[in-house]
């Protein structure tokens, strides 16, 4: 771990991310590869939070814009929260990664209701922890609970892994002329709008000092090369 610039990490993963080209459940090709990035952050002898979105099953904010209630809608998509917490553990833990899944709301059936106390023993002992089902409350993004756990387990940095090389001064798929950023401050995130983590999660580092990395998970090794200090993505301090 004497090589790592960053020796506890909080990253951050889309539920987009686990259905590949399908956009909707499970691709387990991209699971696998996923898993097999995360496995190699722990192999580094870094510990390792995680944090899955829900949106490859369900998204309480595009539910609510159909007439739903927002809090009903919001339980709905940490619930998904928590099913593709199970199913990152389960791919992780036939790689030989131990894993504990932890939730916001309380289930002792499928996982370990949260404790932070009982989560930063468990990543001392070396266990990958998935945090699931956001914050338990609703109208708060998987983006702000993944910077409030890593607050809470005192993580050096939050990766938030995605499917570009990092922040662009516009949608690089859209417009070719979009600037990639190397680095970039919390206020000029705020400040101009980008759509890097919400309002609420950005201003939560910013407050803590938390420093942000964002990176393209479909490129192998870039959240290993990230915590080793090398300059992967985009960071944001």
């Amino acid at each position: 771990m004497a090589d790592l610039k960053y020796p506890r990490v909080l990253l951050k993963l889309s539920g987009e991310a686990l259905a590949g080209d399908k956009g909707f459940g499970y691709d387990f090709d991209t699971v696998n590869r996923l898993a097999d990035e995360v496995c190699s952050v722990s192999q580094t002898g870094a510990s390792v939070g995680l944090v899955i979105g829900g949106g490859n099953i369900v998204r309480g904010a595009q539910l609510s814009k159909t007439g739903m209630d927002r809090v009903a809608a919001d339980y709905m998509g940490m619930l998904g929260t928590v099913i593709n917490a199970l199913a990152v553990q389960d791919v992780l833990e036939r790689k030989g990664v131990d894993t504990r899944v932890m939730s916001a709301i309380r289930m002792e059936e499928l996982a370990e209701p949260y404790i932070r106390r009982r989560a930063v023993r468990h990543l001392e002992k070396g266990r990958t922890v998935i945090f699931a089902a956001g914050t338990g409350n609703p109208y708060f993004s998987t983006d702000t609970a993944a910077v409030l756990r890593a607050i809470q387990i005192k993580a050096n940095v939050i990766i938030k892994a995605t499917s570009v090389e990092g922040v662009y001064s516009a949608d690089p798929k859209r417009d070719p002329n979009a600037k990639l950023y190397e680095e970039m401050s919390f206020r000029d995130v705020i400040m101009e709008e980008l759509k890097v983590i919400d309002q609420t999660a950005i201003t939560l580092c910013r407050e803590n000092a938390l420093p942000l990395i964002v990176l393209n998970i479909h490129r192998p090794g870039a959240i290993v090369a990230a915590i080793r200090g090398e300059r992967v993505g985009t960071l944001v301090r």
